[in-house]
């Protein structure tokens, strides 16, 4: 398929200012962390290219605030209208690649049965991408003859755009009286030598979720819960494993960032960012842990982090300080310098991993019918946490998507081998490198 040329729409420009999670990621994305994320949807059928092409058309008029590039102002980026068409793309280049600062920050590609979006997260988080995902799949849906329910919610062309989709929702919860979050200890990270550029590798794996489900009912816990403490447990197999001196130089805190969609909390209906994240983790300086302790403390850690108390002190952090007279008006270059450094210390260097999971996915039964299965793709991980695990669920199958940037792959086999013990099977989709 050839690429659609961009071309001009005609629309009156606007501009407007990085919600709070967006603004640390222009002073901190390079060429192999790039701050993309994929979500894909691999179909029964070949995607019809004329079919789609007129539901992305479609599209456009309703998501004005998705036709924007980043621009620099002297104190803070800044989003500004681009009159571009939303382009459609062969999907044959490596995953979650960095933005051209004059474009779009999205791309829409087609590969056979796939369709896959790629968004910078200065633009959206995984919620915002899939409420367009959703409207994209339910046009295309329509243009295939199809039948929608009446009463299906999605994002629908002609109907008039809410100021509230493109708000920034973190300073409309921010409360003054809050006192912020504390800073944690550094955290474990995983060893291994890093792959020469281009770094990044995914591995997709496809899991019974049926069969995931009753693994976690068994321990009386979510299926989030359940595989985070899979997560946490693997990277305890790592660290017990390594030479003494190896162990004695390492941190002894093991954590794994846990993105939470505020929509859940906080009655927003926002497109752009919207999320917090908790971090489940545990102590191995308190001995090792089993299976079921480690299950424990993630379900009660998360229950207690996501209590809106608690997510309100995270709000009163990162809102509050971009609110201080004294950080308004230093020069960006400067600021830059600044939110590099408070990326570092509050950053990765506090968790050992990253998992997210979008949940599970319901459409209508004609749109439901044309889908095999999603897929999720996190950002492509930084160099401390260097993988990353995407999850995504639909009907049957529960979708894991591992980002890795090291020359091993032990933590996805360890990962595993830890339902194939439990009799689950593992099923790759269409990887180079296969697991045995």
């Amino acid at each position: 398929m050839e690429k659609k040329a961009h071309k001009a729409v005609r629309t009156d420009k606007f501009w407007f200012g990085l919600d709070n999670a967006a603004k640390i990621f222009p002073a901190v994305i390079n060429k192999d962390f790039t701050a993309v994320f994929r979500l894909s949807v691999v179909l029964k059928q070949p995607v019809r290219i004329k079919a789609f092409l007129k539901a992305v058309s479609l599209s456009e008029e309703r998501f004005p605030y998705f036709k924007v590039q980043l621009k620099k102002g002297f104190f803070w980026y800044y989003l500004e209208h681009i009159p571009l068409h939303f382009p459609v793309e062969f999907d044959h280049k490596n995953p979650c690649r960095r933005f051209a600062h004059n474009g779009l920050l999205f791309r829409i590609m087609v590969s056979g049965k796939k369709i896959s979006l790629e968004f910078s997260h200065i633009l959206t988080d995984g919620t915002g991408a899939f409420e367009f995902l959703k409207t994209l799949l339910a046009l295309y849906t329509k243009e295939l003859a199809l039948e929608l329910p009446r009463d299906f919610e999605y994002l629908k062309p002609g109907e008039a755009i809410r100021e509230e989709e493109y708000e920034d929702s973190y300073k409309r919860y921010f409360r003054e009286d809050i006192p912020p979050i504390i800073k944690r200890p550094k955290a474990f990270h995983l060893p291994g030598q890093l792959k020469s550029s281009p770094h990044f590798e995914m591995i997709n794996t496809i899991l019974s979720l049926k069969d995931v489900r009753a693994l976690a009912a068994k321990k009386k816990v979510s299926i989030n819960d359940y595989l985070v403490s899979v997560y946490l447990y693997v990277l305890q197999e790592i660290y017990e494993k390594l030479k003494h001196i190896r162990k004695y130089k390492k941190c002894k805190y093991i954590r794994i960032q846990v993105p939470v969609n505020l929509r859940n909390i906080f009655p927003s209906k926002t497109m752009r960012n919207f999320s917090l994240f908790v971090m489940p983790g545990i102590d191995l300086r308190l001995g090792h842990y089993s299976f079921d302790e480690i299950l424990k403390t993630v379900y009660h850690q998360i229950r207690l982090e996501t209590d809106e108390k608690l997510i309100n002190k995270n709000i009163s952090r990162n809102v509050g300080s971009e609110k201080k007279i004294y950080i308004k008006s230093i020069p960006l270059f400067i600021k830059g310098f600044i939110l590099r450094m408070k990326y570092l210390s509050l950053g990765p260097k506090q968790y050992s991993g990253v998992l997210t999971n979008l949940g599970m996915i319901k459409f209508p039964p004609d749109t439901e019918n044309l889908i095999d299965h999603f897929v999720f793709t996190p950002p492509p991980p930084n160099k401390m946490t260097k993988v990353a695990c995407g999850i995504v669920s639909f009907k049957e199958k529960l979708v894991l998507s591992f980002g890795n940037i090291t020359k091993s792959n032990e933590l996805e086999e360890r990962f595993f081998q830890f339902f194939r013990e439990r009799g689950l099977e593992i099923h790759f989709e269409n990887n180079k490198k296969h697991m045995s």
